[in-house]
């Protein structure tokens, strides 16, 4: 499949999800987000549009984001950690929503209406080509996003660029421990899912150092990824009841493919056998003058 494909196929699913009815209201997709480290006092301050239960992880949990800074969130999605380090940053900073897909983007500014942000602006963008100044950014998050972009080392690159001498990366996402099975591997929705696009995390520490990243830590989060099935339409998970949003209607029922194609296509094998929701972090080094 092209790289034009893939990119094609991955905005068609996720406008799919945005116009669909998964929100920070249902308890299967909060309990998504909490199995990936959000707390209730995170998931409390999102408009409901915020949170589709999208997250491999929690980039807030390592951003260490400061008042005052310029943040970037790549493929922010609905808006969920564009708010929270909105609170952070304060009036004095500013948080920078990119994502390429139109419908995701109405999610998020319709969350910015509802909370009154004026910290906050989205641009609609591929993440491999940020419409952003050069050394602009003191920090550079993202959550679960880069593994579905083909060129991971243009993602880099770039995050390199817009970052400021001194300027760090959190991110969060999905990187793989072995060789994915090969039925995995062709699956268009373990691909949308980020599966089937992850790399193996030592490459994905190679590729930051490559692009000129410095002090690389790509560290497991021990997360089970089969938490996504909480958010499947067929699935009921143990203490969580999916099955609380039954009486959802059909083009509800029809928004959650990605989730039931995600949790289908890991029937099929361990996904924790094979891949890990990781923790990202790297720096930019300071310039001669700075350290000095």
């Amino acid at each position: 499949m092209s790289k034009r494909m893939i990119i094609d196929d991955v905005r068609d699913q996720y406008a799919n999800v945005a116009k669909g009815g998964l929100s920070n209201e249902s308890n299967s997709i909060r309990s998504i987000a909490s199995a990936f480290g959000y707390s209730e006092e995170d998931l409390n301050q999102l408009p409901a549009e915020a949170n589709m239960g999208l997250s491999c992880g929690n980039p807030m949990a390592l951003a260490g984001i400061r008042e005052g800074e310029v943040v970037v969130d790549l493929g922010c999605g609905g808006g969920m950690d564009v708010f929270l380090a909105a609170r952070k940053v304060g009036s004095t900073g500013r948080v920078i929503g990119i994502d390429m897909t139109t419908e995701m983007l109405e999610r998020a500014r319709a969350g910015q209406q509802k909370l009154g942000l004026t910290n906050v602006e989205f641009h609609q963008s591929t993440i491999d080509r940020l419409p952003l100044p050069d050394n602009s950014v003191d920090c550079v998050i993202s959550n679960c996003v880069i593994n579905l972009v083909p060129d991971k080392l243009a993602v880099f690159q770039e995050i390199m660029r817009v970052l400021k001498p001194g300027g760090r990366v959190a991110l969060s996402d999905i990187a793989t421990k072995k060789e994915l099975p090969n039925e995995v591997k062709q699956s268009i929705e373990a691909y949308v899912g980020c599966i089937s696009g992850a790399i193996r995390i030592d490459e994905y520490r190679s590729l930051l150092e490559q692009a000129g990243l410095t002090s690389v830590v790509v560290n497991e989060t021990g997360a089970d990824l089969n938490a996504y099935a909480m958010a499947s339409g067929g699935e009921c998970c143990g203490e969580v009841s999916c099955c609380s949003d039954a009486g959802q209607s059909p083009a509800e029922t029809e928004q959650k493919s990605l989730h039931d194609g995600l949790a289908s296509a890991m029937q099929s094998f361990d996904a924790n056998a094979f891949v890990a929701s990781v923790r990202v972090h790297a720096l930019k080094q300071p310039s001669t003058h700075d350290a000095s």
